[in-house]
């Protein structure tokens, strides 16, 4: 006799399970664990070799003092040392250019390909300079440190567009990430090998060229993006492609029905796309869904480099001394690529958690505040009484940055333009960027010349200040939204959430909701 007739005989009722009868829920293709391990593994192999961008960026912090130093045998004057930090940013909008162009033509797997062979190419330059002739040793010091900024441009939209375009919107967020995980890695990295080789320049850009070469390997396996094959008419491929990353075997036909419907509205979307009166580029200028979030993500890189952000990358060592930071300033620049890495991990969950404008109020007016602790304390008493203030607050500027507007340029490019002009519009947008990059590393030494480091900070905090209200005023939300539907909020002006919802939202970050 079985449990449940002894209770009937004993007057006990029997116990019911509520919620057998219901289906077991599955995943949707795209997002059940096989699907997921294949597109983070493809966007991690295609993100290593933007560990190159980060390295670059930090370079100067790490080598500047040998190469300025006279006891060398050739060294650089002040001058040519603000060529040698600033030169790559200025290059840099050829390679977002350059992107644009490859990203059509050739695909974002060969785009990355090129990225790499350009990358070591540069470091071995680097490493091999004259060591007897000064214009000599400069001027080739400047072509690797060009062609590491044509790298620059060139890393800064392939693996987020890839990405964007093998993933689906609930884990868009965290994989576009991985370009600003890299960079930040780089960062760290280029630091943490500066803080122990401090007079060998030629080793440290030997130790990177080894890297970039492991980098190249790495790309080779990658699977093309179905969107790039199937605007190219490759329509097997696509299939392939499409297959693989929702988790099922690489076959030449679609047999699940979700992924068949997938397939099947991108496919449409590009039809119409070619049956449409082919326009160049500058003439689909005029349509809104082109032309504002290419004015959004302008404002926002202008915004990143204004408030401060890569000063304080290339310069790091040199900022946390006129910061009145006693601590040994290789190390302090260490401690900010570590903090910045360590914020940058948990992006993707902080984007899809608080979403994209809820991210960038914070870190704006978080930054705003920072910069103007820095600024004050050497004039109020109250801020030089608070021990380690200009630690903690180098260190804030860089954690509240990376949480969004360090991040969300870099994220947001991959979301915002249309498939048919993502490439070039992409590649103008880092251009105008990274020309604006330039200008910020190249004046900043006359400007803090000029100025003193500590009205250089109130400039900061003003200019933070100020993307504060941009990002208030101007910054759509994307979570959970599909590409398409992205470009379709530009395209009629209707949003799916109202103004005042989304202000509701952003209120729910101090105060979550219990079944959140």
């Amino acid at each position: 006799m079985d449990e449940q007739e002894r209770n009937l005989q004993n007057g006990k009722q029997p116990r019911i399970v509520s919620g057998l009868d219901r289906p077991l829920k599955t995943p949707p293709p795209g997002e059940q664990f096989r699907a997921v391990r294949r597109q983070v593994v493809a966007v991690i192999l295609a993100n290593v070799g933007v560990f190159s961008t980060g390295m670059t960026l930090a370079l100067p912090t790490a080598t500047l003092h040998q190469l300025k130093n006279p006891k060398e045998s050739v060294y650089l004057s002040t001058s040519q040392a603000s060529w040698f930090a600033s030169v790559n940013a200025l290059a840099a909008p050829l390679g977002g250019l350059l992107s644009g162009f490859l990203l059509d033509k050739i695909g974002r797997k060969r785009s990355l390909i090129v990225l790499n062979v350009l990358t070591i190419l540069a470091w071995i330059l680097l490493a091999t300079p004259s060591g007897t002739d000064q214009g000599a040793f400069f001027w080739q010091l400047i072509v690797s440190r060009t062609i590491l900024g044509i790298g620059m441009g060139l890393a800064s939209a392939p693996p987020g567009v890839y990405a964007a375009e093998i993933s689906v919107p609930r884990t868009r967020g965290s994989l576009i990430l991985g370009t600003s995980i890299s960079v930040a890695g780089g960062i760290t990295i280029l630091y943490g090998i500066g803080y122990y080789i401090r007079d060998d320049f030629r080793l440290i850009a030997l130790i990177c060229c080894g890297y970039q070469l492991v980098s190249l390997l790495c790309v080779l396996p990658l699977t093309e993006s179905h969107c790039w094959l199937l605007s190219k008419k490759r329509v097997t491929e696509a299939k392939r492609s499409l297959n693989y990353f929702r988790g099922f075997s690489k076959s030449d036909e679609i047999t699940h029905p979700l992924v068949l419907e997938e397939f099947q509205v991108l496919q449409k979307s590009l039809q119409q796309r070619d049956a449409e009166v082919k326009v160049s580029f500058w003439a689909s200028l005029k349509e809104p869904e082109v032309h504002k979030p290419l004015l959004i993500l302008m404002s926002l890189f202008a915004f990143q480099q204004l408030t401060g952000i890569f000063v304080v990358i290339v310069y790091a060592a040199e900022i946390s001394l006129d910061a009145g930071i006693e601590i040994d300033p290789f190390m302090c620049a260490l401690l900010i690529g570590l903090a910045r890495l360590v914020t940058t991990c948990p992006m993707g969950y902080i984007l899809e958690l608080w979403g994209r404008r809820r991210a960038g109020i914070i870190s704006t007016l978080g930054m705003a505040i920072c910069m103007l602790m820095l600024a004050g304390h050497s004039k109020i008493d109250f801020l030089r009484n608070i021990p380690y203030l200009p630690v903690v607050a180098i260190v804030g500027f860089i954690v509240l940055s990376t949480l969004g507007l360090y991040t969300l340029p870099f994220f947001m490019i991959s979301e915002l333009f249309p498939q048919r002009v993502r490439g070039p519009a992409s590649g103008l947008t880092v251009a105008v960027g990274m020309f604006i990059s330039f200008v910020c590393l190249k004046t900043f030494p006359d400007l803090k010349e000029a100025m003193g480091m500590r009205n250089c900070f109130v400039f900061f905090g003003v200019m933070a200040i100020l993307a504060l209200i941009f990002v208030y005023w101007a910054l759509p939300e994307t979570r959970r939204r599909t590409l398409l539907e992205i470009e379709e909020q530009f395209r009629s002006g209707r949003s799916s959430k109202s103004r005042s919802q989304a202000d509701v939202e952003m209120k729910e970050v101090f105060v979550r909701r219990p079944e959140e």
